[in-house]
């Protein structure tokens, strides 16, 4: 689904988060960072992913990483679902879908015969230098963390 390829640049992008906060991915340089996109807050797969990253954020700090959430949900759903689950980590708006559309996370979809236009859930894993290490394109939400991790170490 993606244009974008391993190897490559990540794109610079700047968004304002849960707390309406302006965050570039420039201010992330030399750290690691899993970029996740997923389609809605407070739905229930993902839920079920941004629960998993939660209860591992701890291991996943651990080995370096940053954890960055982007949807097109606006700041204040954000909001609410960082409180209501408890989220430790930063949740980009993307309502006018800028990033999502730098990215190439958004496309053709089809659900139960009936095609529209949706986002794909896709995470990217990027170095201390901007580039995409990994694409986990269509990621396991309930063992998401455990796959950044070991499609990391695959890296080394």
């Amino acid at each position: 689904m993606t244009h974008l390829t391993e190897r490559q640049k990540a794109p610079a992008f700047t968004g304002k988060d849960q707390n309406g906060k302006t965050v570039s991915l420039k201010d992330f340089l030399g750290k690691k960072i899993v970029l996740y996109f997923y389609p809605q807050d407070d739905t229930p797969t993902c839920t079920v992913q941004a629960c998993n990253l939660r209860d591992n954020f701890s291991l996943l700090k651990k080995e370096g990483f940053t954890i960055i959430g982007i949807s097109p949900d606006a700041e204040a759903k954000h909001k609410k679902f960082e409180t209501k689950y408890n989220l430790p980590f930063t949740l980009l708006a993307d309502d006018k879908h800028k990033i999502i559309e730098k990215y190439g996370v958004w496309g053709e979809k089809q659900l139960y015969g009936r095609i529209y236009m949706g986002l794909h859930r896709t995470t990217f894993v990027i170095d201390e230098k901007g580039i995409i290490k990994k694409i986990i394109a269509k990621p396991k939400s309930k063992q998401h963390a455990q796959e950044i991790i070991q499609a990391w170490k695959e890296l080394a």
